[in-house]
């Protein structure tokens, strides 16, 4: 089967729990996402266990704040999405601004991490840095997702806007799938 032409890069955003404990911190950061065109393609809540959490950020082994940040991400629920957009991997990674929240604050104020960081563990967000990254994160958060699938049989209703955001499960849904479950 001949794959067609790829519109729309998919990327995975993890909302961390200092947002997650603030529903109306987390409202506006979707609001946000939703603003800047992205669109949620699956999301999961979840709670990762340390084990999970040191596995998922096993490239900061031997680093010093590898302890704090896999205590901090097992503290508490995460909301974990797989966003899709153009150029969604680069333009995910301008919103939320950089990671050191000192330096964010004073200089990407208006960004998630500039309005809503707290430190640089507790930075609100995480996005995947590139293509490779992002598919070797959506497999450890969603492994029955295929991203070959998906862009083979729905990424035409994501790019041509034939979906509807169903706020309850925070991702968006074909509009034919909507309406077969109607009738």
């Amino acid at each position: 089967m001949m794959r067609a032409l790829r519109k729309l890069e998919l990327t995975l955003a993890i909302l961390k729990p200092d947002v997650v404990a603030q529903p109306h911190i987390l409202k506006e950061i979707r609001s946000v996402i939703l603003q800047q065109e992205f669109l949620f393609v699956r999301s999961k809540k979840l709670i990762l266990s340390p084990t999970r959490a040191k596995e998922f950020y096993k490239e900061h082994d031997g680093k010093f704040f590898l302890n704090r940040l896999v205590s901090f991400m097992s503290s508490g629920p995460i909301w974990t999405h797989i966003l899709a957009r153009e150029n969604a991997i680069p333009e995910w990674r301008r919103i939320m601004g950089p990671t050191k929240v000192l330096k964010t604050i004073h200089e990407a104020p208006e960004t998630i991490r500039g309005r809503f960081g707290l430190t640089d563990t507790r930075n609100c967000t995480h996005g995947s840095d590139s293509t490779e990254t992002a598919a070797r994160e959506i497999k450890f958060f969603f492994p029955e997702f295929s991203i070959g699938k998906w862009h083979d049989t729905e990424e035409t209703h994501f790019f041509s806007r034939q979906v509807s955001l169903d706020e309850d499960l925070c991702q968006h849904v074909s509009l034919q799938d909507v309406s077969d479950a109607i009738s």
